[in-house]
């Protein structure tokens, strides 16, 4: 197997950020578009490339795994990964923190 896994996302991924991001920049929140542009790349790569180094999101599933992350636009990003039968990582979930302190 290659040290990189395809990681596609799940309807309910966007469901999850369209909730908590609006379409449009605010004074307080980026918008989702921004949020796409300056955080999901990287999001992807880090899934893509340490998957089986990342926590188990339930001790004892390992097919679940959750990045933690410090943005650059987002202060705090949890986000849940699952591995699909065909060896892709699925974000199936995420849980942003726009209060967390820097």
């Amino acid at each position: 197997m290659s040290d990189r896994r395809v990681v596609r996302t799940a309807v309910a991924f966007f469901d999850d950020l369209d909730r908590q991001l609006p379409a449009e920049r605010t004074s307080r929140l980026p918008s989702r578009s921004d949020f796409q542009a300056y955080e999901l790349l990287e999001i992807v790569e880090k899934f893509a490339t340490t998957f089986d180094h990342l926590p188990e999101l339930i001790p004892g599933r390992p097919q679940y795994r959750v990045l933690v992350v410090t943005g650059r636009i987002i202060p705090m990003i949890s986000v849940v990964g699952q591995l699909s039968p065909d060896g892709a990582v699925e974000l199936i979930g995420i849980d942003l923190d726009s209060e967390a302190p820097w």
